[in-house]
């Protein structure tokens, strides 16, 4: 995995936010609160197209059950999971946000431990 996680301003607290509300198990908590710690917050035009984010389109390996999956990561207000546009507070969002393509990212989810890998991010053209 990567040393540190890179994330835009807005993510970083929209995640903050949600720790905050006591939305994650305490597991949860202990691992994103060191997690942001550690985070470097860039402006959304100087994150790496390589980095998983909001309006990226991810393709992941899920290492549980050996499917690949492709996803759109938004916000939480246009999550719609039959059309595979997750929210990036959902248990596979909150896991793999601000991590690269290459990564792999074991996360203590609240339906069973995720093992997850970034197999490539595309940027989503705004819609």
């Amino acid at each position: 995995m990567s040393e540190n996680i890179i994330l835009t301003t807005g993510t970083y607290d929209l995640i903050k936010d949600h720790v905050r509300r006591k939305k994650v198990t305490p597991q949860e908590e202990e691992l994103l609160l060191s997690e942001l710690k550690h985070a470097k917050q860039v402006l959304r035009r100087n994150l790496p197209e390589d980095i998983v984010s909001i309006n990226r389109r991810v393709t992941y390996k899920d290492h549980n059950n050996n499917e690949e999956k492709t996803i759109l990561l938004v916000g939480p207000e246009k999550s719609k999971p039959n059309k595979n546009k997750i929210s990036v507070l959902s248990d596979e969002g909150i896991a793999m946000v601000g991590y690269k393509v290459g990564d792999l990212v074991e996360w203590p989810a609240k339906k069973g431990n995720l093992k997850l890998e970034i197999l490539k991010v595309e940027v989503e053209a705004e819609a």
